[in-house]
């Protein structure tokens, strides 16, 4: 008689191997991996402008207002971009748009450049730079958003999204921490002066990928007949609404980097170099958080998932504000604060990508360009009154707990978010 043995048990991966963040997607398609390269350079250069513009207008006016309204023009800026895209974005090449927007995006910085040169430019022109690359940003973002889901697949997508979560927390954690010292060493203009260089690399990542047209690029609609088709397709579906509305809730309230420049000062009496730290802090606690995604590709009640990710978020900028001079408990919290967000994008945008067919992923995108980056630049605007109004401090702790409140009021308002689970229709 032959005996029989029974087979091996299987071998579980190690906690280490099933937390980690999944890098198939890099593996699995050449052109996302020139793309992510590509966005890791380029974004790295960005986060100088962003720290230089804040430092600048600070400069220039002393102002809380002043620096608030970076993110008023900015926002302005975002709905004339996401409307002009919107009118075009799903009925051309992809790869060729991207191209084109990364030139665009250098003739901004290119004018911060000019005026940093200058030595003392006039406010309206920092405000206008700001705005070229807020408007580009609008078309820019959609077009390798609506690409990531050809590149990689379905199965894919939230590996490779959490990917590209890697790119921009970790850019925006090293970024600003450098672009603080480069600043106060060596002035503004090479803080733009490196962002300018660095969008060669994604241009470079673009030229060297296949074309990507719109699948059904024949019976693509454009003009404003293309936009009103984008906005349409949000009518009736509540869940890819609620994802929209509770971000605007995190980023409004919760969203306090337009005072990091005071608060360096004022609350912590440290140097400029201190502002990159703020604004870095969240992002430790974002890429902690993206290098260990490999779990997400297991969650099935994604909407509940960005639910709490968004309450953690509030509670860590809550607590931010309460921490008095204490500098270094209060980056702890705005690290703790960075993690819960990367979770909640992760989600969010899968969500969205999943929900979208390829001939309206450009425009879907484009709207969730407009919520992501344009919430903040409202908080900016927030933050800067209340603080003028009332103290900094309270302009961080009461947005903080207005983020709680304003998550459970979405989930309550939204039940269809609470009940989402992974695969459904948006």
């Amino acid at each position: 008689m032959t005996s029989h043995e029974p087979p091996p048990p299987a071998v579980r991966p190690s906690l280490l191997r099933r937390i980690a963040v999944d890098v198939t997607p890099l593996r699995a398609s050449k052109d996302f991996r020139r793309l992510w390269v590509g966005l890791l350079v380029s974004e790295f250069g960005y986060q100088f402008t962003i720290v230089a513009s804040f430092v600048q207008v600070y400069r220039l006016t002393g102002s809380a207002a002043a620096v608030g309204m970076i993110g008023l023009v900015g926002l302005l800026a975002l709905v004339v971009g996401t409307l002009a895209g919107s009118s075009f974005l799903d009925a051309v090449d992809r790869r060729k748009l991207l191209m084109v927007a990364q030139v665009a995006l250098m003739a901004g910085s290119g004018l911060l450049l000019a005026g940093a040169i200058d030595g003392d430019p006039p406010l309206p022109l920092v405000y206008a730079g700001v705005a070229i690359i807020a408007g580009v940003s609008a078309i820019d973002f959609p077009t390798r958003s609506a690409i990531t889901p050809r590149l990689v697949g379905a199965e894919l997508l939230p590996s490779a999204l959490a990917l590209n979560q890697v790119v921009w927390n970790g850019t925006a954690l090293v970024g600003p921490a450098v672009a603080g010292i480069v600043i106060q060493r060596f002035g503004l203009s090479w803080a733009y002066g490196i962002d300018v260089v660095t969008y060669l690399a994604m241009l470079a990542a673009a030229a060297g990928i296949r074309p990507v047209p719109p699948e059904n690029a024949a019976g693509a609609r454009t003009g404003w007949a293309a936009v009103k088709e984008g906005f349409a397709f949000l009518k009736g579906r509540r869940v890819l609404q609620s994802t929209f509305a509770i971000d605007i809730v995190a980023m409004v309230f919760g969203m306090p980097r337009a005072l990091f420049p005071i608060l360096a000062l004022t609350q912590f009496h440290r140097g400029e170099s201190v502002v990159g730290l703020l604004f870095a802090a969240p992002a430790v606690g974002a890429l902690i958080g993206a290098l260990t995604t490999g779990w997400v590709k297991n969650v099935k009640h994604q909407g509940q998932a960005v639910i709490w990710a968004v309450v953690v978020w509030g509670a860590g900028i809550t607590a931010f504000g309460l921490v008095a001079t204490n500098l270094w408990l209060g980056l702890l919290f705005l690290a703790i604060a960075g993690a819960a967000d990367v979770i909640s994008a992760v989600f969010r945008s899968t969500i969205l990508q999943l929900s979208a067919p390829d001939s309206m992923r450009g425009r879907l995108s484009g709207i969730h360009i407009l919520v992501v980056t344009g919430g903040p630049r409202l908080g900016d605007l927030e933050a800067g009154l209340v603080a003028q109004a009332v103290s900094p401090w309270a302009s961080v702790v009461s947005g903080g707990l207005l983020c709680i409140a304003g998550a459970g009021l979405v989930a309550w308002i939204y039940p269809e978010l609470r009940r989402y689970h992974a695969g459904q229709p948006g």
